[in-house]
C-alpha cells in the first residue's frame, strides 16, 4: 500500500486505528498534503495553520514518508531538519508525537535530538578538573559540584545537561563542557566513550534532526564560514517560524559584554583568589599580563558606560566614535603569548587547551575591534546595561535586514523549506510582510484556520471611551486600571494581562494590588524575581489568579482549561521606537521611500497581538474572552487590518459608563 499523508492521518487512517479517540482534522490533512507537495517538487511553503490544527503531525507525517521513501529508492539518507523555537516543542516532538508517529506509520524513519556541544559533558576534561581542582577551584560550592559530576559521570545515559539532576555552577561546567577548541578528536584517549562524538554519530545517522532556532541559525552563520554544526540537510521545517527574523538576527550578529571579559580573565588568573589556568602552567608574564586587561578592559566599558549616560542626558543616538583603547591589542598579545607556549608542549590535552583559550581571546578582540570601527557593513550598533547598577554593559551588532542572507544561505541552498506557525499573516491573508522580512521571495502558501469554533468559544471585548494612550498616556493609564477592575471580576480573576512594558505593567499593579486583595484574587506580576515558568505553575495552581506580563508571555504559553478565561491586552503591541535595531529598519524603509509605520510597524505589532489573542482559546472545551483596551484598534484607520488578522467571534462593545 502506497501510503500519503491521508492514510496516516485520515478519519479512517492509521493513526485512527491505533487511537480509539482520534478526531480527524481537514486542515490538518490539507496542510500535510501542502508539505508533502512542497517536498515532492522542491519549493518553499509558508503554511498558517490556527490553534488546534495539529502543525507537528501535519509536518512530521509527510517527512516521516519523504524520507523512508528517499532512502529507498535512491539508496542514501537525505536528511530532514525539523527546528522549533521553545524547549518545550522540541521536547513534545522528540518525546510524544515522532515516536507515535514512528510506532503506527511502518517505514524506517530514524529521529534524534540535537544539541549544542556545550551541553555535553568531556570526560577528558572532567578528569583533568579534576587533577587541578587545588588551582581551578576555590569554593566549596564549585568542589561539591565537582564531586557531583564525577558521581554523574560512571552512569549518565548521554552525559548532556538535560540528564543532571542539578544545575552545576558556571565556573565547574565551563572546565568540563565540551569545547571545539578544546577538543583532541581522535588522539583523545576517552575518544570511545565521548558523549558529543556519540551524539554527533546519532545526528549524522538518523533522518531526521530536530533542532532549536538558536542552533539552526548558529549553523547557518557557520556555513557562511566554510564550517557546520549540523550535517548537510535538503529540506528544513521550522516551526514557530514568526520568531525566526530576531532569532536569525541574533546570531548572524555579534555581542560582547564586560563580564564575558571578566569571566575568561578569572579562568585564566584571578589574583585575589590566587586560582586560574595560568598557574598550573606558571606562566608569570601572561598573569601580568592578565592583571593588565582587567584594568584596560573596566576603563573601556567605564567609558563606554559613560557615553550611555549621556546620550540618555540629551537624547541623542549615535554610536560613539574614536574609541582609543589598547584592550584589542592587549587581548591578541595574551592570545600570541598563550599559543607560543602552548606549541611547545608535549601533552596534547594541555596543549589543546591553552590553544583554545588562545583562540577565544583572538575572537573577542576581532568582535571588539569590528565593533568600535563599526566595520561590519549593513549592520547597527549599539551597546545596552543591565543589573541592578547598570554594571553589565553589552556591546551588540545585528544585521538591519537578515532577509538578504537568509535569501542566498538558506532558501537559494536548501530545496524545500517549510516555513509554519499559527501567525504569519497579516490581515485576512497577506504572507507579504514575513516574506520581505526574511528574504523569501517565492514559495507556495496556505492558511489554514482553526478547527475550534472561536463564534461559540471566545468574546472579543472592545473598550469604547478610552483615552488615546499615544497622546493621554497618564490618563489612559488610569482608566486602563478601571476597567481591568471590571473585567476581571467577570470572571473571578483566571485572567492574564498583557502589556507592551514593564513601565505601565509595574504602574498598574502598584494601582491594584490593594484592589486585588479586597476582592480576594492573587496578583502574580512578571518581573518581580520569580521566572517565567514558576509564575506560569502558579497561576495554574490557584483557583482566582490575576498574571500581568510583558514580552514572553504574549507567546509561547499554553494553559488550556478552565484556569485561563480571560485575556486582558491593554495596549496594541508596536515596538519600542527608541530600539537600536527598530531605528535603523525604519530608517532603511524610509531611505527607499516607503511608510515604515505602514510597511514594518503596523503588520509586526498584528503578529504579536493574533499572538496574544492566541493564548485564550487551547482546545475544543476551552470558552473566555479577549479583551482590548487600546482605543486606536477602531479609532485609527489600521486599527481595520488588526480586526481582520484576529479569529472571527463574537464581538462586544464595552463602555464602562453605566458602571458604579
Amino acid at each position: 500500500m502506497a501510503l500519503n499523508p491521508t492514510k496516516v492521518l485520515g478519519q479512517q487512517g492509521l493513526i485512527a486505528g491505533r487511537l480509539p479517540a482520534y478526531e480527524h482534522r481537514p486542515e490538518q490533512i490539507a496542510m500535510a498534503e501542502a508539505v508533502a507537495a512542497a517536498i515532492a517538487s522542491k519549493s518553499h511553503l509558508i503554511a498558517e495553520a490556527g490553534t488546534g490544527v495539529g502543525k507537528s503531525f501535519a509536518y512530521l507525517t509527510p517527512i516521516i514518508l519523504a524520507a523512508a521513501s528517499r532512502r529507498k529508492q535512491e539508496g542514501d539518507r537525505k536528511r530532514i531538519v525539523v527546528s522549533t523555537h521553545t524547549i518545550s516543542l522540541q521536547e513534545q516532538l522528540i518525546r510524544k508525537d515522532l515516536p507515535l508517529l514512528n510506532a503506527v506509520i511502518p517505514v524506517e524513519c530514524s529521529a534524534v535530538l540535537v544539541k549544542g556541544r556545550s551541553n555535553y559533558l568531556s570526560l577528558r576534561r572532567l578528569k583533568t578538573a579534576n587533577e587541578r581542582s587545588s588551582t581551578l577551584f576555590g569554593d566549596s560550592e564549585e568542589t561539591e559540584h565537582l564531586r557531583r559530576m564525577r558521581q554523574w559521570a560512571e552512569d549518565t545515559h548521554d552525559g548532556s545537561l538535560s540528564d543532571l539532576d542539578f544545575r552545576p555552577v558556571s565556573s565547574v561546567w565551563d572546565e568540563v563542557k565540551s569545547e571545539h577548541g578544546n577538543c583532541l578528536g581522535r588522539k583523545c584517549p576517552t575518544y570511545k566513550d565521548c558523549h558529543y562524538y556519540a551524539a554527533r554519530r546519532r545526528a549524522w545517522n538518523a533522518d531526521i534532526l530536530v533542532v532549536n532556532h538558536a542552533l539552526f541559525f548558529s549553523d547557518l552563520a557557520l556555513r557562511r564560514e566554510g564550517a557546520s554544526v549540523l550535517p548537510d540537510y535538503d529540506v528544513a521545517v521550522l516551526d514557530e517560524a514568526h520568531t525566526i527574523e530576531a532569532v536569525a538576527g541574533d546570531h548572524l550578529g555579534l555581542a560582547v559584554s564586560n563580564g564575558q571579559l571578566s569571566y575568561l580573565f578569572n579562568r585564566l588568573y584571578n589574583d585575589r583568589t590566587n586560582k586560574g589556568l595560568l598557574l598550573h602552567h606558571n606562566l608569570v608574564e601572561s598573569q601580568k599580563l592578565v592583571h593588565r586587561l582587567r584594568f584596560v578592559s573596566d576603563d573601556f566599558f567605564s567609558y563606554i558606560s559613560h557615553w550611555l549616560e549621556e546620550q540618555r542626558g540629551n537624547g541623542r543616538a549615535r554610536q560613539p566614535l574614536g574609541i582609543d583603547t589598547p584592550l584589542t591589542e592587549d587581548l591578541r598579545h595574551l592570545a600570541v603569548q598563550l599559543s607560543s607556549y602552548a606549541q611547545k608542549l608535549e601533552d596534547d590535552g594541555e596543549k589543546v587547551e591553552l590553544s583554545g583559550h588562545a583562540d577565544r581571546l583572538i575572537t573577542l578582540s576581532l568582535t571588539l575591534d569590528t565593533w568600535v570601527k563599526q566595520s561590519q557593513d549593513d549592520a547597527v550598533y549599539w551597546a545596552e546595561q543591565s543589573g541592578r547598577q547598570r554594571q553589565i554593559v553589552k556591546l551588540v551588532s545585528a544585521p538591519i535586514d537578515v532577509g538578504p542572507v537568509l535569501r542566498d544561505e538558506l532558501f537559494n541552498q536548501v530545496d524545500t523549506v517549510v516555513l509554519t506557525s499559527a501567525t504569519l499573516s497579516v490581515g485576512e491573508s497577506d504572507f507579504s510582510y514575513f516574506r520581505g522580512r526574511i528574504g523569501l521571495t517565492k514559495s507556495e502558501e496556505i492558511k489554514l484556520g482553526s478547527p475550534f469554533d472561536f463564534k461559540s468559544q471566545a468574546k472579543l471585548v472592545l473598550a469604547d471611551g478610552m483615552p488615546d494612550p499615544g497622546g493621554q498616556a497618564r490618563e489612559f493609564e488610569q482608566a486602563a486600571c478601571e476597567r481591568i477592575k471590571h473585567h476581571l471580576l467577570e470572571t473571578g480573576g483566571r485572567a492574564f494581562v498583557l502589556f507592551t512594558s514593564y513601565h505601565m505593567l509595574r504602574a498598574c499593579a502598584g494601582r491594584l494590588t490593594g484592589w486585588c486583595a479586597s476582592q480576594n484574587l492573587l496578583l502574580l506580576c512578571q518581573g518581580g524575581g520569580a521566572g517565567r515558568s514558576a509564575l506560569l505553575d502558579r497561576f495554574k495552581r490557584e483557583d482566582r489568579a490575576v498574571l500581568f506580563g510583558t514580552e514572553s508571555f504574549w507567546q509561547g504559553v499554553d494553559v488550556p482549561g478552565d484556569a485561563l478565561q480571560n485575556v486582558i491586552i491593554t495596549r496594541l503591541p508596536f515596538s519600542v521606537p527608541d530600539q537600536p535595531l527598530l531605528q535603523a529598519r525604519v530608517e532603511r524603509i524610509r531611505q527607499r521611500g516607503g511608510n515604515p509605520f505602514m510597511e514594518y510597524q503596523v503588520p509586526e505589532a498584528v503578529i504579536k497581538l493574533k499572538q496574544g489573542f492566541g493564548r485564550l482559546i487551547r482546545s475544543k472545551t476551552d470558552t473566555g474572552q479577549v479583551v482590548i483596551l487600546d482605543p486606536r484598534i477602531r479609532t485609527k484607520p489600521y486599527g481595520r487590518i488588526f480586526l481582520a488578522s484576529l479569529p472571527e467571534c463574537e464581538l462586544v462593545h464595552d463602555h464602562g459608563s453605566k458602571r458604579g
